[in-house]
């Protein structure tokens, strides 16, 4: 067997184990759920910025780079501003005191508004990640030389274990461990490329070279690339787009397990910090592959070459042995948004729609041992869901995965988004204006796929756009006066959530007892655990320099550990005292007691 294999079952193994270790801390639904709302700033922040990444960033995204230069990275500003505007929506959504974001929307618009997103989001949620395990296995296909659909099992059937087993502890401990080995491999390969390159000075210089210089301008004309992509309307329109993600009620999922407004700021912060770095170091390796082995990265023998030039470069340039360590880190990439999206579709299963059909069937609710046993379920259901889905897109034989992962959100996440966005700003909006809205924004994707299928017409997806917007504008104007309909009981929900939302969390009334020394010693053996594999490599026969490289990742994963544990060590010594003077008082005030006596 073949170090890169090794290498590749030895993390899976190291995910599997973190899975089963942290399931202990699953004791109710809410702790699977949201880990109940625990979570520190920079677990729950990292495990943001994790889950909102995939290989579909190093396959579909690289893509477009080697094609296009910069400009698609009008996604990742657009990310990157996203979460800089939830360092003030954040806390927010965390003072929703909500356990899921359908609880949010039951909030905010009832309960018919709820159990119909809550259900659509269970139909939609394994398109999208679907896609993006797809994504993966076309990557590992590339370089392990293995079928894409028995990858799609292997890889799905990981994420499902440790997500099955952990409940959402098991989700962001896994997640900040894949970044650390995602953030250093990516940091690597950057530094490779620039240096086969010949540094910052020499890659900007290709943008100016004849043979480059058209493809990669940022603004591109109109009718340079296929239906306008990277045009001027193509950027306003996706960026507004992406933005838009971030503002909305749907957005509150992600902050419902930080433990109060200000660690949710900080962990907005955080995200947007590693997003913006993480935008620049991602995406210079595709370039420098156009740069310098365009002709060998057309040449593969797969269905779209572009998608593996990251893959490809990776191969050229890194010391012998770290291949296995870079395919870890893509499968990282994905499986973050894997147990993401399997995470929270099972609490929207399991503390949304099954207490309301319970309830409707006359049935009792569940005890907090069956609510974690059925959230057990739903997630291998749903990741049986996501692996059949994946297998579908593998079948096709035109599929480009760039285009589609758009064309998915636009057409149908948009409509669906369009009162979730309204509904964060605009208090007066009645829950049935919220079909309407829905309705009349569904209607040009309803036209374009007739247009589509009939007449065979092509739509960019900035045109679908513009009209998604300008329709569900009008379905607004055209709802927004159902709000007489609206009942006093209903009214006065409605101002309560926007009064809760605004009030600050206290966390040691509401919550409880924390466990930051447990996360921070839990994750910082962790890291440490994972830079001594890494140090394994060093037996590899490589150069000097190649040695030094696997070194200074090694280094990298244990300062982050020494870092957590210094953590660790000072809040362990922050606990002792204020347990020790609770102690005394406990016992001057029996004394006091006795005396009284």
């Amino acid at each position: 067997m073949s170090i890169e294999y090794i290498t590749i079952l030895v993390y899976f193994i190291f995910l599997v184990s973190l899975g089963f270790i942290v399931a202990k801390m699953n004791s109710t639904v809410d702790d699977y759920v949201r880990g109940g709302a625990k979570g520190t700033w920079w677990i729950v922040g990292s495990s943001m910025f994790v889950g909102g990444i995939s290989a579909f960033t190093f396959t579909g995204n690289a893509s477009a780079a080697f094609s296009a230069g910069p400009t698609f990275l009008v996604i990742y500003a657009a990310n990157t501003v996203g979460f800089l505007l939830c360092m003030i929506l954040g806390p927010w959504f965390r003072q929703t005191r909500a356990e899921t974001w359908a609880d949010v929307l039951h909030d905010r618009y009832g309960v018919p508004v709820e159990q119909f997103s809550a259900i659509i989001g269970v139909i939609m949620s394994p398109l999208a990640a679907g896609i993006q395990l797809y994504a993966l296995a076309v990557f590992a296909a590339s370089a392990l030389d293995l079928p894409v659909v028995l990858l799609i099992f292997i890889l799905g059937g990981i994420a499902i274990t440790y997500s099955t087993m952990g409940g959402r502890w098991g989700v962001m401990a896994t997640d900040f461990i894949q970044g650390v080995l995602m953030f250093a491999m990516t940091l690597l390969v950057f530094y490779l490329s620039l240096k086969a390159v010949g540094g910052w000075e020499k890659f900007i210089g290709y943008f100016s070279d004849p043979r480059f210089a058209n493809d990669f301008k940022f603004v591109k004309d109109a009718g340079e690339f296929h239906q306008g992509k990277y045009s001027l309307k193509w950027i306003i329109v996706i960026f507004f787009m992406q933005v838009s993600g971030y503002i909305n009620l749907g957005t509150a999922g992600r902050f419902l397990s930080v433990k109060d407004g200000p660690s949710a700021r900080k962990a907005s912060l955080l995200a947007a910090v590693l997003m913006f770095v993480g935008s620049v170091i991602w995406f210079v390796p595709p370039m420098v592959a156009r740069f310098l082995f365009e002709a060998d990265v057309n040449a593969l023998g797969v269905k779209e070459p572009a998608t593996a030039s990251y893959s490809y470069i990776a191969q050229s340039l890194l010391p012998n042995g770290l291949m296995g360590l870079m395919l870890a880190a893509m499968f990282a990439a994905t499986m973050s948004s894997l147990d993401s999206s399997l995470n929270g579709m099972t609490g929207v299963i399991v503390k949304n729609i099954m207490p309301w059909a319970r309830s409707k069937m006359g049935m009792t609710e569940l005890t907090s041992k069956q609510g974690v046993r059925w959230c057990q379920f739903a997630t291998l259901a749903l990741g049986a869901a996501i692996i059949a889905v994946a297998c579908v897109f593998a079948s096709q034989d035109k599929l480009e995965l760039f285009d589609a992962f758009l064309m998915i959100s636009a057409v149908i996440g948009v409509p669906l988004g369009l009162p979730v966005l309204l509904g964060l700003w605009i208090k007066r909006i009645y829950w049935g204006s919220y079909f309407v809205i829905i309705g009349v924004a569904l209607l040009p994707s309803v036209y374009f796929t007739y247009d589509s299928s009939v007449n065979g017409a092509s739509w960019s997806i900035q045109d679908r756009m513009i009209w998604l917007y300008a329709f569900g504008v009008i379905g607004f104007i055209i709802g927004y006066p159902m709000w007489r309909f609206a009942k006093q009981s209903e009214r006065t929900r409605i101002n309560e959530f926007f009064k809760r939302m605004h009030r600050p969390v206290d966390f040691a009334k509401e919550i409880g007892e924390e466990n930051d020394a447990v996360q921070l010693k839990l994750l910082g053996v962790s890291s440490l655990a994972m830079s001594g594999f890494v140090c394994l490599l060093l037996f590899v026969p490589n150069e000097f320099a190649a040695r030094m490289q696997i070194l200074a990742l090694a280094a990298f994963m244990a300062i982050i550990g020494a870092a957590l544990l210094v953590g660790y060590v000072r809040k362990s010594k922050a606990i002792k005292p204020a347990n020790a003077t609770d102690g005394a008082q406990l016992k001057e005030a029996n004394a006091t007691s006795a005396n009284n006596c």
